[in-house]
């Protein structure tokens, strides 16, 4: 066997393997948003998964064909929905309450560190 028979071998040994993981991973992407899809009944997620079973390279294309385009818009809005919620959860728990803002001020005032009309100041941002 010379040597350009053994790398087009080689080579399409690892375009099989890489064709296969990239089904694999659609497979799986078309039954995740089969059970996150809130607009299918049961029975529609059913049939689904009983075509998917039977005949998994033609269900995932048609499965992509048919509902591909809500299935792209279901994805971003779980995204937009995910990272609001992240945000809100980041500027909970980063920033300090109006509370502690004026009575770290409070304490500035009373040591003398800045004036009251810094702390008038610091005390309006706060609250507004």
């Amino acid at each position: 066997m010379s040597f350009w028979e053994n790398f087009w071998n080689i080579f399409l040994w690892f375009f099989y393997v890489y064709a296969f993981i990239a089904f694999l991973y659609a497979l799986f992407v078309v039954i995740a948003d089969i059970f996150r899809d809130h607009e299918l009944n049961g029975w529609l997620k059913a049939v689904w998964i009983v075509f998917l079973a039977f005949l998994p390279l033609l269900g995932v294309l048609v499965y992509l064909i048919a509902r591909g385009k809500s299935m792209t818009g279901r994805m971003s809005e779980r995204a937009r929905r995910n990272q609001e919620s992240t945000d809100a959860y980041i500027r909970e728990v980063a920033a300090p309450s109006p509370a502690e803002e004026i009575s770290k001020a409070k304490a500035l005032l009373d040591a003398g560190t800045i004036s009251q009309d810094e702390f008038a100041k610091i005390k309006s941002s706060v609250l507004v």
